[in-house]
């Protein structure tokens, strides 16, 4: 097989009821490209029948490519598993939930043929999604513009289209509590966006629960901002500065015999205080610490079980770990 001048990088979790679908939707638009292309499935562990239909998939067409994880390592392991292995001088990263419509690849691509070489989407109409997880996203871009010092398009997901420049710059940083959307945007490179309407999942049910949400957000928060270190030293010195000065007034007031002696109460409010803004403190701290910890253990990011579909070279080439067959 010739070497893609396109690929489809699709991370997938639990999506048996899709993937039909997914299928015939990527084979429409493979057609109507001007190239050669390939489809990276990336199976995150999952403990339906995925496994079996992506296996299925590549057995049919050799232009899809699967690879599978020994467990569920998240949705960023899976991305950047996918593009680790993608060949394509550009790439395109969507969803498996079709929520990420395979159509709008070529709008994309025709942006890239244009000079840019990041091709994002932007959604312009959530009304899909329920209100309270809208509000919430809305409000954790608004927070993240505020504190970050890099440039992070608001309701930009991880679907859209990467040069190979770009993309080679992306495979150099192999942090493990990773923010894709934000890494791409740290890299800079001419990048536009590329308003779509976001529809509903095909089947099933989101595979981003809040806790998932809250997780990511605290990873493009943490991994791209030391606004919350700042914050919290402020706030210490806030605190000391008032303590002082009420310091200073207990004791004016008791040499000129002004006020009364206060009770238990009075004491105890103002100890718990200190302490809830010394736990604060603390666990800001420990936020950034543990990262850090995460990072000298030196793990792989993602262990891959087996993989369809790629050459010999590919296959015995991997960025990380894989089992021996």
């Amino acid at each position: 097989m010739e070497r893609p001048r396109y690929s489809f990088v699709v991370p997938i979790f639990n999506e048996e009821d899709t993937l039909p679908e997914l299928e015939r939707r990527l084979r429409s638009v493979l057609e109507e490209l001007d190239g050669p292309a390939e489809v990276v499935l990336v199976d995150d562990g999952s403990s339906d029948g995925s496994p079996e239909l992506l296996a299925d998939m590549s057995r049919r067409d050799s232009r899809f490519k699967v690879i599978r994880f020994t467990r569920n390592f998240g949705h960023q392991m899976a991305i950047t598993a996918g593009l680790d292995r993608a060949a394509g001088d550009a790439v395109v990263v969507m969803d498996g939930d079709l929520q990420d419509p395979p159509e709008l690849a070529p709008e994309l691509i025709a942006h890239w043929r244009e000079g840019y070489e990041v091709v994002y989407a932007v959604r312009e109409d959530r009304r899909v999604e329920p209100f309270f997880r809208r509000a919430a996203i809305g409000l954790f871009y608004r927070i993240l513009r505020r504190l970050s010092d890099v440039e992070i398009p608001p309701d930009a997901g991880d679907f859209r289209l990467i040069d190979r420049r770009a993309l080679d710059q992306f495979r150099l940083m192999r942090e493990n509590n990773r923010y894709v959307r934000g890494l791409f945007a740290w890299i800079g490179f001419r990048q536009i966006g590329v308003p779509y309407r976001r529809d509903a999942r095909y089947a099933g049910e989101t595979k981003y629960p809040l806790r998932k949400l809250v997780k990511l957000g605290t990873d493009g928060i943490l991994g791209f901002s030391n606004v919350p270190l700042r914050m919290t030293m402020a706030l210490g010195f806030l605190v000391s500065g008032t303590s002082f000065v009420l310091g200073v007034v207990a004791i004016v007031l008791r040499i000129f015999g002004v006020g009364s002696v206060p009770g238990w109460a009075s004491i105890v409010v103002v100890v718990s205080f200190l302490g809830g803004v010394q736990l604060v403190v603390t666990g800001t701290m420990g936020l950034y610490v543990a990262r850090i910890y995460e990072e000298v253990k030196g793990r792989p990011l993602y262990i891959v079980r087996e993989s369809h579909g790629f050459d010999a070279e590919a296959a015995a080439a991997p960025m990380e770990q894989t089992l021996a067959n």
